[in-house]
């Protein structure tokens, strides 16, 4: 039987750039004429898609471009894509936090929405006084709320400030009052963009779980927006694909997941040298190849770097080393090769150095390479590259780990390096 509760209906949302409104008084009167008119607004013919890394032409951009899905009663809808493809923008118009330039919505009961750390919440109210605000912003009668009070008091783990101004809560106390709220108030729909990552382990633990429960035992709909590829696995039954604002995939959960490490291949990992000297030292070239042949790498997958150096002449004491930095800039991995471990750079030409990284075992979140190329008897650096081939670990086996995006090494690792001759070159 269809039990649709919630129909998405060619929902766009376009916004004018740099600007409030649509900026100038010609604008507004251009649209008020062609309203008064009956006719389309002319604005709405025009603007770019959401494609936050290149510049465009247009003042206008659309956010979200002609979505459409539906929901029925009791499913968990995963929302993933990369930042900027317009999943918060999808959940605030579902939320009711803003409005659709074009489209509609159709739901059948209450939606509560748990979107930033802190929304819906008064700072000089107490812990109490903002589960009742937000009872009541939900529909809740004060009897409803009472009964279950408790409850939501038990599951936060705040009891202790509960009648503390809400304003002295950490983000993590915070985040765990909030959820507590919106997932006891027995909202038909409950939506939730990437707050979970501000709790700790435990509390993502007990939260997933609640969330299985509300979906699995109470029969309510859940819309959740993670780049946690674990946490959508284990959770959702099916998921929506956004890039640059426009749905690109909708269907189950695991050829989604799939079909979004596809589209998120990145130029950024390969690093070419634009300037080659011949005259010197340098390297050439650096690849990061994945195990998902994507800009993500599985946690406890086999990592590979590649790195092309260029050698002159015969150089003594060759050395190629390269750091994994996370966004803090602090190194986690550091590889070396020597020449006395395997021979290269004896004679002028082009050597390719590979490194496996098996198993590697990092925590979830950015990361990018240091790459350097020295001499180990001088101590001379011939060439270093700082910063580049960035890459992004995630987590997609079935049992989920819980752990914070973060800058530390989750086990140990085992490394392997390879070196081949690639042009004879010429003696010097």
């Amino acid at each position: 039987m269809n039990d649709t509760i919630l129909k998405v209906e060619n929902i766009s949302k376009q916004y004018r750039l740099g600007l409030v409104g649509t900026g100038t008084i010609s604008h507004d009167l251009n649209r008020w004429w062609y309203r008064v008119r009956g006719k389309e607004d002319p604005y709405l013919k025009i603007g770019e898609a959401n494609d936050r890394s290149t510049k465009g032409t247009s003042d206008y951009v659309w956010a979200l471009r002609d979505i459409n899905f539906e929901v029925q009663r009791g499913e968990v809808l995963g929302i993933i894509g990369k930042n900027g493809a317009g999943k918060s923008t999808l959940l605030k118009i579902l939320s009711k936090v803003t409005s659709p330039t074009t489209g509609e919505i159709k739901t059948k009961g209450r939606i509560a929405s748990l979107l930033e750390v802190g929304t819906g919440f008064h700072g000089e109210m107490t812990g109490r006084e903002n589960i009742y605000l937000n009872g009541a912003i939900l529909g809740m009668t004060k009897k409803e709320i009472r009964s279950k009070i408790d409850e939501i008091i038990e599951f936060s783990g705040c009891e202790r400030y509960i009648d503390t101004p809400v304003k002295r809560y950490s983000s993590g106390m915070t985040v765990r009052l909030a959820f507590a709220v919106a997932a006891f108030l027995e909202p038909e729909i409950l939506v939730i963009d990437e707050v979970l990552a501000v709790g700790d382990a435990e509390f993502q633990k007990k939260a997933i779980g609640k969330m299985q429960d509300i979906s699995r035992g109470e029969g309510r709909t859940v819309l959740f927006v993670s780049h946690n590829m674990a946490a959508v696995k284990s959770l959702c039954t099916r998921c929506v694909v956004l890039e640059n604002g426009m749905t690109t995939f909708n269907g189950e959960t695991n050829d989604a997941i799939e079909f979004y490490l596809k589209i998120s291949r990145d130029k950024a990992l390969n690093y070419t040298n634009p300037k080659i000297d011949t005259n010197r030292n340098s390297i050439k070239e650096v690849n990061i190849i994945t195990n998902t042949n994507s800009s993500f790498q599985e946690h406890n997958g086999d990592l590979q770097i590649e790195i092309f150096v260029y050698s002159k002449e015969k150089i003594m004491s060759p050395a190629v080393s390269y750091q994994i930095i996370n966004n803090d800039g602090l190194p986690l991995i550091h590889e070396l090769i020597l020449n006395e471990e395997q021979e290269f750079c004896q004679r002028q030409g082009t050597y390719l150095l590979i490194s496996i990284v098996k198993n590697i075992k990092l925590y979830q979140g950015d990361y990018r390479l240091n790459v350097f190329f020295a001499d180990n008897f001088s101590k001379i650096t011939y060439h270093k590259l700082i910063e580049i081939c960035d890459f992004e670990i995630i987590n997609t086996n079935k049992r989920p780990y819980y752990w914070q995006k973060g800058s530390a090494i989750y086990k140990e690792y085992d490394t392997t390096w390879q070196v081949k001759k690639i042009d004879e070159g010429v003696n010097t």
